[in-house]
């Protein structure tokens, strides 16, 4: 099957209505869900939502064909990230096409992909599905990863046992079979305010944390100069990251308080935790005590602000060999970033990563895909419903 020169009418359209809800993670995505609901409705599909806290935000896990036996899953994220203080050249929440090319936030990351799955599902469907198809359709995924964790919750307890899962964050339709864990912290140095022409009686939390930063710093530089490497990585290493700093008032006054968030990025088999240590024992043993010979209250307190372990799918596994066959990729890829892909993983799902668009368009402002992208992932899906239909998943 050759790829469509541009994808179909109802994929455009679909796009065009889920660019316009403007489901930034800080914000509800509900009339999106309730708009895909409506659409499945007809299908006869099993439908099940999970909520956050608040009842702001929900996941969608739709099952469409026969039940009771294992499918295969087509997950995607309906968050996106905001677009304060970017400049766009259009309005964000409304899609734009342009030389081949159609902009919005969220046509790469990831909605593109959820439409192309809510246009190509329904022909399933009607053509008569042996083995289902798994819609999870996830809130919060650009802060942590968050409504996924529920919706794999709900789908064990009810006793669902997909095949596999092809998560459709932008790869450009290669299949991706590994992606780095994440884990991030807020860190806060608690010192002791004084008058800067009294500083020795005053602990300065600004210049703990600075320290705290710079032994960071160290251990990047060595995992950038010492490896462990992964040559199939585009950052070959495992990555610590300091993103944000804030502390003191006025310049004459020492700093009783800091803060600051830094992350690890660890390559499959590089522990996280064992960094987190290292960390830790420097500045109980290194930068505390100094803090404490001034006032015993001073020091650090750690709080983890995200978690996501990393994604390591084996070559020769099944859901590999089926997106090479579907994309028409023969080579397969690993990348530096994260996706709901391993959280799959952990509870069970043999998941692999592709879809349309680059991450390099993701987050920016004039985020765009292709027509040509769209149109390969049609293919793609397309490709899957036949061997769907023939019961041969």
């Amino acid at each position: 099957m050759k790829p469509h020169a541009v994808p179909a009418a109802e994929t455009l359209d679909l796009i065009r209505k889920l660019i316009a809800f403007p489901t930034v993670s800080r914000d509800s995505n509900l009339e999106l869900i309730d708009y895909v609901r409506e659409l499945l409705r007809p299908l006869d599909a099993d439908i099940r939502l999970t909520f956050d806290h608040d009842k702001r935000k929900a996941n969608l896990f739709a099952t469409l064909g026969p039940r009771g036996i294992p499918g295969i899953v087509l997950s995607g994220h309906t968050d996106v990230v905001p677009v304060d203080g970017q400049d766009w050249a259009t309005d964000p929440f409304v899609l734009t096409e342009r030389d081949g090319r159609l902009y919005g936030r969220g046509t790469s990351d990831m909605k593109s992909f959820i439409a192309c799955a809510l246009t190509v599902v329904p022909e399933f469907v009607r053509r008569g599905l042996q083995t289902p198809v798994h819609l999870a359709f996830s809130y919060d995924e650009e802060v942590g990863c968050l409504g996924v964790r529920d919706l794999l919750t709900d789908m064990v307890q009810a006793g669902i046992k997909p095949l596999s899962c092809i998560v459709g964050e932008p790869t450009e339709m290669r299949p991706v079979i590994a992606h780095k864990g994440k884990q991030s912290y807020r860190c806060t140095v608690r010192g002791l305010a004084s008058h800067s022409a009294y500083a020795p009686y005053g602990v300065n939390a600004v210049e703990a944390a600075a320290e705290a930063v710079a032994f960071l710093k160290q251990m990047a530089r060595r995992h950038r100069d010492r490896g462990p490497y992964d040559r199939g990585f585009d950052v070959a290493y495992t990555t610590v990251h300091t993103g944000v700093i804030h502390g003191g008032t006025a310049l004459n006054i020492v700093p009783h308080e800091c803060v600051f968030d830094f992350e690890f990025r660890n390559l499959p088999g590089d522990d996280p935790q064992a960094l987190l240590r290292e960390f830790e024992t420097h500045v109980r043993t290194v930068i505390e005590p100094e803090m404490h010979a001034v006032d015993p209250r001073c020091g650090f307190v750690l709080v983890k602000k995200s978690e996501m372990p990393a994604l390591n799918t084996r070559p020769e596994a099944g859901i590999t060999a089926l997106a090479q066959e579907l994309s028409g990729h023969g080579d397969i890829a690993k990348v530096s970033f994260g996706t709901e892909a391993a959280h799959f993983q952990v509870a069970g799902v043999p998941t692999i990563v592709c879809g349309p668009g680059s991450i390099r368009e993701a987050h920016k402002p004039d985020e765009f895909v292709t027509l040509a992208q769209v149109a390969a992932c049609e293919t793609f899906l397309r490709r899957l419903g036949t061997r769907l239909v023939a019961g041969n998943p």
